[in-house]
């Protein structure tokens, strides 16, 4: 992957309304803007960039895991965008909280410390998008105990 180029085709459908074609063996996906703008028939940009943040935080995680053989399936992930303006008035995503939660008890992973660690480092679209923007990674057990 690190080799090709990924490429991503938007057209529009109506209004701010466009379909997000990623290739022939991947589903296409309307995207929209939110009222009164658009008619939020699909996710925002906005909508979009926290879920690349989120997918990519928790394949990294998992794959972490995995590398030492644990099992910490369900995996879930809440990443919330907070949208304000900048010094020039526009609006901006300003910063971004992730919150992972593993589906099994802390005392049940080997090796969580390392895992917490490093497995941020490995997120491609995380790392790359925390340069311009603040991006806050928690990590948490089903019990709801903060491992990170």
């Amino acid at each position: 992957m690190a080799d090709q180029p990924v490429k991503v085709v938007l057209r529009q459908q109506a209004d701010y309304q466009f379909e997000n074609s990623f290739g022939s063996s991947v589903p296409s996906l309307l995207s929209d803007e939110p009222p009164p703008l658009g008619q939020g028939l699909g996710p925002s940009p906005v909508q979009l960039l926290a879920a690349a943040v989120g997918n990519c935080l928790s394949d990294s995680l998992l794959f972490a895991l995995r590398k030492f053989k644990q099992k910490p399936e369900p995996l879930s992930c809440e990443v919330e965008a907070t949208v304000g303006r900048n010094a020039e008035g526009r609006l901006r995503v300003l910063r971004m909280e992730a919150r992972l939660t593993v589906g099994v008890a802390a005392a049940s992973l080997e090796h969580l410390d390392r895992v917490l660690a490093q497995f941020e480092e490995f997120c491609t679209v995380t790392q790359s998008v925390g340069q311009g923007i603040a991006i806050e990674v928690s990590v948490l057990d089903c019990n709801g105990l903060k491992l990170k």
